[in-house]
């Protein structure tokens, strides 16, 4: 093994130890990338837009500061989802509307990340405008599945999630609503954090208060999401919805595992059902973690409001952000996120207000029963990888586009819960596929749901180790 491959294999957390000592310099690691990249991306299409030019730029810059003013990641470099902008390189959001559109400033999320030492090498592939759950589009065609290419990565954080399980990348940045950070960690085998809302700071210019959509990092592991949690939160005087990082860090706590007293355990959440290969994955992880002691009780919060303040909102935010160029670019956009946008352009105020009273609703009953237990478990998705052929699942078998993500209940009412929830792999299928869970806990809890989320995936064991999908 090279040492470039030695490092391609090291934890984000470890890459900053060595970044800060001087044994490896930013350069190094962009060097380590571009390697890998060339060999794998062309089997996955994780990374389409690659800025190695202005990452290079960029770490040199790095090298000559002091070691403690180049921020916590130290120049550690980073691949920024294709929904966020980054000044001097194409920004396409998955959509031929913006096929050749090069963005002239940085986005939030990824500015933040450039302030505590990130360096930017590439925008990972997204559906058009992050629609639906799985990595498909116009412009670059399918991120597919590292374990498996004939199958889906998941989505819309298929690229980030895809780039991280080959080795592309030791953090990636990517956004969740309907559980955009959680269905590929588990189809690709990685971990990821959906915060509480305000605890990273998003780019939302038309809705800055909307809750739905959370920036958030993925790596892979509980301990490297901590080390980007940190890089990534904090006070931001240009977000409408933001708060001070806590005094603890997320990486002392990850760092910190602790059993949690009090766990509840849900194969579907009372709100979907899930495949035979999925509940046999999660029971087993269960049976793993009663087996190290730790006492779990089979219930959940009541989501009946979840559904209708989850879709609703979801469609009025597709009406802002997109209504107005629905005339002029429907036969650019796809079917699905045409479908979105008149959804919420017909939405009238009656559904509005109901679908506002029911997450209300939902929010207190979930908060009340967050305070009977520590964490509730539950899987990540309901099925394993489907083909990546098709648009979304049964797309291919008559599903209509209306109920395209039904699918991903289990996720969505959890974003409509506005829950933090960490990602982490428990297991696979008997083909081998990784699945994961969903650890949820308390409302702006992520201090005490990272010691937790540690504490599990220190009993149920992962190979984190970047795989080559050519093997």
């Amino acid at each position: 093994m090279s040492d470039q491959d030695e490092l391609i294999a090291l934890s984000a957390c470890r890459m900053v130890e060595l970044l800060d000592q001087g044994v490896v310099t930013p350069v190094d690691a962009l060097k380590a990338l571009e390697r890998r990249i060339a060999k794998v991306d062309p089997l996955i299409d994780a990374l389409p837009t690659l800025c190695f030019e202005r990452a290079f730029s960029e770490a040199r810059r790095v090298q000559e500061q002091p070691v403690s003013e180049r921020g916590l990641l130290r120049g550690l470099p980073v691949p920024i989802k294709d929904l966020t902008h980054v000044a001097g390189v194409r920004t396409t959001s998955g959509s031929l509307l913006f096929k050749d559109h090069i963005s002239e400033n940085t986005g939030l999320p990824a500015r933040t990340l450039e302030e505590n030492g990130a360096v930017i090498y590439a925008k990972s592939n997204t559906p058009e405008f992050g629609t639906g759950g799985h990595t498909r589009n116009e412009v670059f065609g399918i991120t597919r599945n590292p374990r498996d290419t004939t199958l889906s990565a998941g989505g819309s954080s298929g690229g980030a999630a895809a780039a991280l399980a080959t080795g592309m990348a030791w953090l990636a940045h990517g956004s969740d609503m309907a559980g955009s950070l959680r269905t590929p960690a588990s189809f690709c085998g990685v971990a990821s954090l959906r915060p509480s809302p305000g605890l990273i700071a998003g780019d939302q210019p038309r809705l800055p208060f909307q809750v739905l959509g959370q920036e958030g990092p993925m790596a892979r592991s509980v301990e490297d999401v901590a080390l980007m949690t940190d890089a990534m939160s904090g006070l931001s005087h240009q977000s409408g919805l933001s708060k001070p990082a806590p005094p603890t860090s997320f990486l002392d706590a990850a760092r910190s595992p602790t059993r949690p007293p009090r766990v509840a355990v849900s194969a579907d959440l009372g709100v979907t059902e899930i495949t035979g290969e999925v509940r046999s994955a999660f029971d087993a992880a269960i049976n793993t973690l009663t087996g190290s002691g730790l006492e779990v009780d089979e219930t959940h919060p009541d989501f009946t409001d979840a559904v209708e303040a989850f879709t609703v909102q979801r469609a009025i935010i597709y009406a802002v952000k997109l209504g107005d160029a629905l005339a002029s670019a429907e036969k650019l956009f796809n079917p699905l996120v045409v479908w979105n946008i008149k959804k919420g352009l017909e939405t009238d105020a009656a559904s509005v207000r109901s679908a506002m009273a029911a997450q209300g609703r939902l929010f207190q009953k979930v908060a009340d029963f967050m305070q009977t237990c520590d964490i509730l478990i539950c899987p990540a998705t309901i099925m394993p990888p489907f083909p990546a052929d098709e648009f979304y699942p049964g797309s291919s078998k008559g599903v209509p586009v209306s109920e395209y993500y039904d699918w991903l209940k289990i996720v969505y009412v959890v974003s409509a819960a506005t829950l933090p929830v960490i990602t982490i792999p428990c297991g696979f299928t008997a083909s081998g596929l990784p699945l994961a869970i969903q650890l949820i806990g308390r409302p702006h809890g992520e201090v005490a749901l990272f010691r937790h989320a540690r504490y599990i995936e220190d009993v149920l064991g992962w190979n984190a180790t970047p795989i080559d999908p050519s093997e």
